[in-house]
């Protein structure tokens, strides 16, 4: 037994095209894509041919959804050649949900064979997400960074899903934009109860948006002095216990309800489910199956400090038949699979587990029962009523006790026909208001409904929207678009609404389920998806202008940006450090822009000059460790010798005589990684220090 993290392998293009520079994008829709390892440092691919190295069985107990049956096929590959018999009849599939004896064992009892269709799915959405995005990414980026000095994003992304996620924020943030508020008026009524209590009316008309014709009806309920009961209509209702827990309402209700984003949400689950305290954190199924042993997952909760007596009660009082829901076919509900307390997690683990298990326990829980009573008045010729509401039985709400009832719903006993004193009218003026910015547990939904992404991947595009600064987090996680964000968005709806618009990706995962079901050929899928991309990025390319006219309203051009900080090697005049996201030197005099390392502090270096081509040198420090080094910008981003790549600073450069360089200021080979060179760091006295040119190790010395 041994075990895979994550995805063995990962799809990539020929080296050959990871030059920014040299390839064209377009280009990458029909560029050479291979198989690399996903973690190099691992070396997962030779662990596990070593490991299975004269197997005769191979049993795969990976993830029982669409990316684990694609993980099975990689770990098949690595070990099916070094087998004894290498067959495929060998090679069985574990289908399971929960690492739980029962579990295992009725899984090693009911083996299956991988579904290659399933993986195949896997691999065309890797492909297309693969060309699609970098494709588009790379043209944007290249195409507004050359331009634009302030749009503090690393890089101008483009995702089939990621996009469309930003268009459900931006389009709510148009409609608040948008948003004409009116003034609107209601007659708000008190009456008094013979008891002394006050009631508040709800007039049956709401709202009238026309001041005159709302006066008119107060004048008229003023004519008269009280109110008659014309009805009272008493039912009793219940509140319905909730379906199964699945991964979207998982996420959706930790954000809304427990203030934690998607992304961390799904790590902490997956590590509650490692740990055995959870089932698997990722399916779309809201139903138990038929053999689910629910009695018994209670029964482990009843000796709980937190629910453990609600829990006796409800064995004791016997279960309710959990709600209907739908079966995805991937993997049971999220259900607790043992007892814990509060002080076996961290303070976020904790809550999650909390709410995973109460939540479970509400699925086998009454239904909330309360008698609603509606009264209905008439005051003149206007009628009102009021709603009251008694708690009969709590059931779940017991202990799901945020969606319990209020204690304050409860009205005083009325009669047919009974006169109550009016106590006040009042004609109050209010003003529609616009919708709110879209929170998180909102956009989950949207995103679900609409087809975008799939339970995992959903977080993940959310966080990549925040990460890229399209959109920010505010108060109530609720995500309000940025300028960058506003302007890609109107961006794509200028030129080609479908880059933005859901369907386009709901129509691809269609497309993919059509190959996961053996419905439909992987070459004939991939090809058409391809093909129609390819289309629109040519589009886009030739329409860019009508996207560039919108970023040239919102951002400052490169030569406005930024402050001088150091002298060009061609022209003498100094450039421009533009702080934003990437930080860069800009030399309007020539037109020429230099990257530099990110993520740290630049500042000029003494004006000091580089030997090479006379560029000021700038002193670039790490954020964490306070690593610091010497760069020439120009020989930053452009390698002076063969033996160094583009990104390589003055602590690297081996140019024979230069005082910045590596032959001059190197002391030893680096004490933790192969190829470094400890440098003597010359600005650091009189606290001397050296550093790894390659590594992130800091040596301090006297």
């Amino acid at each position: 037994m041994t075990s895979v993290c994550g995805h063995v392998m990962s799809l990539d293009f020929n080296k050959r095209y990871n030059n920014w520079d040299k390839v064209d994008p377009a280009e990458l829709f029909r560029a050479d894509t291979v198989k690399k390892e996903a973690t190099p440092n691992l070396h997962m691919p030779a662990f596990i041919g070593k490991e299975g190295m004269g197997a005769d069985y191979l049993v795969l107990w990976l993830d029982c959804d669409k990316e684990g049956e694609n993980i099975c096929f990689e770990v098949i590959d690595c070990v099916d050649p070094v087998m004894n018999r290498s067959s495929r009849q060998n090679i069985f599939r574990a289908r399971f949900s929960a690492i739980t004896d029962t579990d295992i064992k009725a899984a090693m009892n009911k083996l299956v064979a991988p579904n290659k269709n399933e993986a195949l799915s896997v691999d065309a959405r890797q492909e297309l997400d693969l060309r699609i995005g970098c494709a588009f990414t790379r043209y944007q980026t290249k195409y507004f960074q050359g331009k634009y000095g302030d749009l503090d994003s690393t890089l101008i992304s483009y995702g089939p899903c990621q996009t469309p996620t930003l268009g459900f924020c931006v389009d709510r943030h148009d409609r608040i934009q948008s948003f004409k508020p009116e003034a609107y008026w209601i007659i708000q009524v008190q009456v008094d109860h013979p008891n002394g209590k006050t009631v508040y009316l709800d007039w049956d008309r709401v709202r009238i948006f026309d001041k005159e014709v709302c006066q008119m009806f107060v004048n008229m309920i003023k004519s008269s002095d009280t109110a008659r009961v014309m009805n009272i209509v008493q039912k009793e209702k219940s509140k319905s216990r909730p379906q199964a827990l699945n991964t979207v309402e998982m996420l959706r209700m930790a954000s809304s309800g427990l203030g934690i984003g998607p992304q961390r949400t799904m790590q902490i689950a997956e590590r509650l489910y490692t740990q055995g305290y959870i089932s698997y954190p990722r399916t779309e199924t809201t139903q138990y199956p038929e053999n689910f042993d629910l009695v018994g997952t209670l029964r482990q909760q009843k000796s709980s400090p937190n629910w453990g007596s609600y829990v006796r009660e409800l064995l004791e009082a016997g279960i309710q038949k959990p709600r209907k829901g739908s079966d995805a076919g991937d993997h049971p509900p999220i259900t607790p699979m043992k007892l814990a307390t509060e002080s076996d997690f961290d303070h976020e683990s904790w809550r999650l587990y909390d709410f995973i298990t109460r939540y479970f326990i509400a699925t086998l829980s009454p239904d909330c029962k309360y008698l609603q009573t509606v009264v209905s008045f008439e005051i003149g010729p206007e009628k009102f009523s009021v709603t009251g509401r008694v708690l009969l039985d709590p059931g779940y709400t017991a202990v799901m006790t945020w969606q319990s009832l209020s204690d304050d719903e409860e009205l005083p006993e009325f009669k047919r026909n009974q006169q109550c004193n009016v106590h006040k009218v009042e004609m109050l003026e209010r003003q529609t208001s616009p919708p709110d910015y879209l929170t998180e547990s909102e956009l989950i939904t949207l995103m679900e409904k609409n087809g975008i992404g799939t339970d995992a991947s959903i977080p993940v595009h959310i966080n990549n929207i925040c990460e890229r600064n399209y959109v920010s987090i505010i108060s109530g996680r609720k995500l309000k678009p940025t300028p960058l964000g506003i302007v890609l968005v109107h961006g794509y709806q200028k030129i080609d609404p479908d880059l933005v618009l859901s369907t386009m990706r709901s129509a691809v995962e269609k497309q993919l389920n059509l190959i996961a079901h053996g419905k439909a050929d992987f070459n004939a899928v991939l090809d058409h998806g391809i093909n129609i991309f390819h289309s629109k990025y040519k589009y886009f390319v030739e329409n860019i202008q009508g996207m560039d006219e919108l970023f040239e309203v919102t951002f400052s051009s490169l030569a406005a940006s930024g402050k001088p900080l150091s002298r060009c090697g061609k022209c003498r005049r100094y450039m421009k450090f533009v702080q934003a996201k990437p930080s860069r030197l800009h030399c309007a005099s020539c037109d020429e822009t230099y990257s530099l390392p990110q993520n740290g502090s630049i500042k000029l270096y003494k004006e000091l000059k580089c030997p090479l081509d006379d560029f000021e040198l700038v002193l670039w420090t790490t954020g964490s460790r306070g690593k610091t080094y010497p760069l020439c910008p120009y020989c930053y981003n452009n390698p002076p010798f063969k033996d160094m790549r583009k990104g390589m600073g003055c602590n690297e450069c081996t140019h024979p005589t230069c005082q910045h360089g590596k032959l001059q200021n190197g002391v030893s080979e680096c004490i933790e990684c192969e190829f470094g060179v400890l440098i003597l760091d010359l600005t650091s006295g009189p606290k001397w220090r050296m550093a790894c040119n390659k590594c992130n190790v800091v040596v301090n010395f006297f």
